[in-house]
């Protein structure tokens, strides 16, 4: 509803408030009692990762009932999903540094030191082993973190198109399978390290087979 100007009638301002009473109804959502729940799940996660976390025990460390977070999170992975994005979302850049090379580059290190430095890997890894059984929670994942990273970091492929250094038609969907699909490779498999000479191969090789395409 809009909002009532400050010199209308008082029926006008009698039947807004009327109308608008029953949002009203309920408990206030609290600010700090969200932190206070993020917090604890970020805390187990790390700890034990999803398939160690319950909501008793968010409950319990965060100070506040089960009801509280049942009525904020309809289960345990949309909760781990806010947790995760608390975390990781603003450890992704959007790299602008005048190259490909660089802006892959830069995109890709922040990826894995999200991953490997921070409580995100093991919320990660968990959260796609749980979407993989929850349709809700994988529907989630694809609009909330990949759609959303992969909208960003088209940004630089858009740019690059505009510098010449790729052809416009290259397929931009395939160039984002590579750069991440090869990290995501490492870290649910476990069988090779995420280092940055691994992050600059990548690339370099990425950039190479871009860049050849468009000389076709």
């Amino acid at each position: 509803m809009g909002t009532v100007r400050a010199d209308a009638p008082a029926e006008v301002v009698t039947v807004a408030a009327a109308t608008a009473a029953p949002a009203r109804r309920g408990r206030p959502r609290s600010e700090q009692a969200d932190r206070a729940i993020l917090q604890a799940a970020t805390e187990i996660l790390a700890e034990r990762g999803l398939g160690g976390m319950s909501i008793e025990e968010v409950a319990a460390r965060a100070g506040v009932g089960k009801a509280t977070i049942y009525r904020r999170w309809s289960s345990r992975g949309t909760l781990a999903l806010d947790a995760f994005l608390a975390e990781f979302q603003g450890q992704q850049p959007a790299p602008d540094t005048g190259t490909l090379r660089d802006d892959m580059l830069t995109a890709l290190r922040a990826w894995i030191r999200s991953v490997t430095q921070t409580s995100a890997g093991a919320m990660l890894a968990g959260l796609i082993a749980e979407a993989q059984q929850d349709p809700k929670l994988a529907e989630a994942w694809r609009e909330r973190v990949v759609e959303r990273l992969r909208a960003q970091h088209k940004l630089m492929l858009d740019r690059a198109v505009s510098r010449g250094e790729i052809s416009a038609d290259i397929d931009q969907e395939v160039l984002l399978d590579l750069l991440f699909g090869a990290a995501y490779h490492r870290l649910l498999h476990g069988h090779r390290p995420l280092t940055d000479r691994f992050a600059r191969q990548v690339v370099d090789l990425i950039v190479a087979g871009a860049s050849a395409h468009s000389r076709q």
